[in-house]
């Protein structure tokens, strides 16, 4: 293997499918199989791109995973070994990557793929990869950050493969499932990958405005792919309008930011890798200047500690709280679950969770509650044990960048907890004290500090991936040594420059009215450099005093968070007017057994239909709103979706059987022929079971004979179409042509990353959906009613 000089350009190839094309790839055929059938093709093709400049060349791998072939007549270790093998011989002395795509799957809570799956299918993949002698683990065109981690923990544990990352993000700038730029530079830059970026996506000039956190925060080298613009259909053909020498160009301005890795995806060709190439001969690589942050991050958004107050819930601990014992003996995830969306509603930018207990499976619990809140919440968690197998078991399954409670300065505990932080990017808070207890001094705090952070440094952990706890003693104990805690805050942020937290209620224990002396000391160490308090943000002296302090201390611009917590405005521009909105926000909040447990209530005091219309609709009309203005994301619009399907479930008992054997408004489903990538189609799917709608789902790589043929027996009057490649298209357009020869009585809408309303409208369709939350309006439209009126 060659060495990789990431101070220089590198250049890896263009489009795989694009040339497959041009070289007689036919409808439905499986790329991957021309390693095994045309391996001569294979060959050329990567020949042409080296002689185009690229210094680095992608296999023909992209859907080779078990998944997508698990129909085929291939076996994953001979499309992948041959792919490897037929690249290797045209690279020469040149690097060779093998290219990962995504699974196809929508991954739990809110699909059916476990993360221990995905990691399965992802190291099957890297195994034979590795053992084949390629040099690169490329994964690219991951829409799904969870997706990504699964990936990459796969490349690191099963080779010692530079790893190189891509996502593909929407025009909004977020991946499909709603993960912002800072968040998969915080995530994949935790984990450890070599190179991160974007690839796919949308055209050149499109991707610049969405550079601009990869440049600030990235401390790693950054790879951008773009398509050549997006697809148009012109005379029957799929034509893209990017040229070479324009795509180049733009490539140029990229460069000029800072990014010095390129290729080309979907309808790049050789000669847009050779104009790259010639356009990189004459520049030098731009040296970026990297924003040093603390982050920890959720799939969805990052919470950078430092700018402004940093609040963390500390209510989900069973010490002292009879509640939530209760709720961890029964396994009542429900109850834990709304404990964290109670704090996050009040303030709280990150949740604490601790389920440490005796009498009960501690990693079970703590696994299942960081599962369920992170489906319902974009707000970060800090996992809080005692025990490292619990804490690496829920980091592993965490889905973004996590914060370990805690570390301290015992050896022992730096030699078990760093490397867990380490391998998973994990954020850490550490306690000063050592094997002699909790010293009383600030200055002995300090030395504690300045001991772990170099220990942290020499496992490769930043500075900025520590935050340092001074610990707070009882004052009813040791009084002498409250102001101690806030001297160890100046100190270790004056000398030491890192972020800091504390347990702020400790310091009230075994004293009357502990509220007063919380906010008070809370005042104290915010004055002294407090970065992120750990408090209950429920109280309302704590939450008061937090808000005053910030406009104060010149965070709150103009007061203006202070002013409109002080408002009297509504929590939202809808009316709460329902006599019970508990079931409502139940729904909103995406607790789905809550919303059976809540529906069940009503029914003793409201019809069936008076739940349907003032409770249901209203819940699923306000989480569209917030979908569609961006303030929830993909997986907490299916959890509201299935929170509702939980609670039509119990209405369904209520009703006249006549009632429920009804007309159905069915809709069928299918991923064209040719096309094994079904991810798209199946979040439509979920979605419109949870809205009610009954679905007939044909799979992927689906013949148009067969849509055909269940649409006359079905008697289905809306077909939904998707395809992800452009190389498929062509047979969505086939389908469409040949439903319409019979003059079937159905309306088509199409889907998919490569479509556009123009280019559907170009190929006969009657609607176009951009989402699955567009598909349900879509379908609602169609049938001319809300779905649960057609029971």
């Amino acid at each position: 293997m060659s060495s990789i000089d990431y101070t220089d350009w590198l250049l890896f190839d263009g489009a795989m499918g694009t040339m497959l094309q041009k070289n007689g790839l036919k409808l439905g055929e499986l790329p991957e199989a021309y390693n095994i059938l045309y391996p001569e093709i294979i060959e050329k093709i990567h020949r042409e791109y080296i002689e185009a400049g690229s210094n680095i060349i992608t296999t023909n791998t992209f859907g080779a995973n078990s998944y997508k072939l698990k129909n085929s007549n291939y076996t994953l270790k001979n499309i992948i070994s041959s792919a490897v093998k037929i690249a290797r011989r045209a690279a020469g002395g040149k690097l060779v990557a093998l290219g990962i795509g995504p699974i196809g799957q929508l991954m739990k809570p809110y699909g059916t793929l476990s993360f221990q799956e995905a990691y399965n299918i992802f190291s099957e993949e890297v195994k034979i990869g590795y053992a084949e002698g390629a040099d690169i683990i490329l994964i690219e065109t991951i829409s799904d950050i969870y997706e990504a981690k699964a990936a990459v923990l796969a490349a690191k544990e099963n080779s010692t493969l530079p790893i190189f990352c891509t996502m593909t993000l929407q025009e909004d700038g977020r991946t499909l499932t709603g993960t912002d730029p800072l968040t998969i530079v915080t995530v994949l830059q935790g984990l450890g990958v070599n190179v991160l970026g974007i690839n796919c996506s949308l055209g050149p000039k499109e991707i610049i405005p969405q550079l601009n956190d990869f440049i600030k925060y990235s401390k790693i080298p950054i790879m951008v792919q773009p398509n050549a613009g997006m697809p148009e259909i012109k005379d029957c053909s799929t034509i893209y309008k990017v040229t070479p020498s324009s795509f180049a160009a733009s490539i140029r301005s990229i460069a000029e930011m800072g990014v010095s890795i390129f290729g080309g995806c979907c309808g790049t060709t050789p000669e847009f890798i050779r104009e790259v190439k010639g356009v990189l001969n004459t520049i030098k690589p731009v040296a970026r200047k990297v924003e040093k942050i603390t982050t920890a991050a959720s799939g969805f958004k990052t919470e950078i500690i430092g700018k402004g107050i940093t609040v963390v819930g500390e209510r989900i601990n069973p010490t002292g709280k009879a509640t939530i014992m209760e709720a961890l003996r029964k396994e009542d995830i429900d109850y834990i679950a709304l404990e964290a969306i109670k704090q996050k509603e009040a303030g709280a930018s990150i949740i604490d969770v601790n389920a440490g207990m005796p009498d009960i499976n501690e990693k079970d619990i703590m696994v299942k509650i960081i599962t369920e809140i992170q489906a319902l919440i974009q707000t970060p968690l800090q996992i809080d044990s005692m025990e490292p197998e619990v804490i690496e078991a829920a980091v592993r399954i965490y889905n973004g960048k996590p914060i370990i409670n805690s570390v301290n300065g015992k050896r022992e505990a730096m030699e078990t907890i760093f490397p867990i932080a380490k391998k998973y990017g994990a954020l850490i808070i550490a306690l000063t004290l050592d094997e002699k207890g909790i010293p009383l001094k600030a200055e002995e705090r300090y030395e504690i500090a300045k001991k772990i952070i170099a220990t942290g440094e020499a496992y490769g952990i930043s500075r900025e991936d520590i935050i340092i706890d001074t610990l707070a003693l009882t004052a009813s104990a040791q009084q002498e040594a409250v102001k101690e805690t806030i001297k160890a805050i100046q100190l270790i942020k004056e000398k030491l420059g890192v972020k800091t937290t504390l347990g702020i209620s400790n310091v009230s224990y075994g004293l009357p009215n502990r509220e007063i002396l919380n906010s008070t000391f809370l005042k104290m160490a915010l004055t002294a450099g407090l970065d992120a308090p750990i408090v209950d943000p429920l109280c309302k002296e704590i939450s008061n005093a937090i808000k005053a302090f910030n406009v104060l201390w010149n965070y709150d611009k103009k007061a203006a968070a202070y002013i409109d917590s002080f408002n009297n405005k509504p929590v939202n521009t809808y009316v709460e007017d329902t006599k019970d909105q508990s079931l409502r926000e139940t729904i909103i909040k995406g607790l789905k057994g809550d919303a059976k447990k809540k529906t069940r209530e009503l029914l003793i005091t409201e019809g069936p239909m008076d739940i349907i219309d003032n409770h249901l609709i209203s819940a699923l009309e306000i989480v569209g709103y917030e979908y569609e203005k961006g303030k929830i994301f993909l997986p907490q619009l299916i959890q509201s979706a299935e929170a509702v399907n939980q609670a039509f479930s119990v209405i369904k008992q209520q009703l006249p059987e006549t009632l429920i054997k009804g007309k159905s408004n069915k809709i069928l489903l299918a991923t064209v022929k040719g096309d094994i990538h079904d991810i798209g189609k199946n979040i439509v799917k979920v979605l419109l079971e949870n809205y009610g709608f009954q679905v007939i789902d044909l799979g992927k790589d689906v013949d148009s004979e067969e849509i055909l043929r269940l649409v006359k027996s079905e008697d289905i009057e809306l077909i939904g179409l998707s395809a992800l490649m452009t190389t498929t298209v062509k047979s969505m357009e086939e389908t469409i042509i040949r439903l319409k020869e019979h003059n079937i009585n159905c309306r088509i809408m199409v889907g998919g990353a490569v479509l556009n309303e123009y280019y559907a409208k170009g190929i006969g369709a009657d609607y176009y959906a951009k989402d699955a939350r567009d598909g349900v309006k879509i379908a609602q439209k169609h049938f001319k009613l809300h779905p649960f009126h057609e029971l």
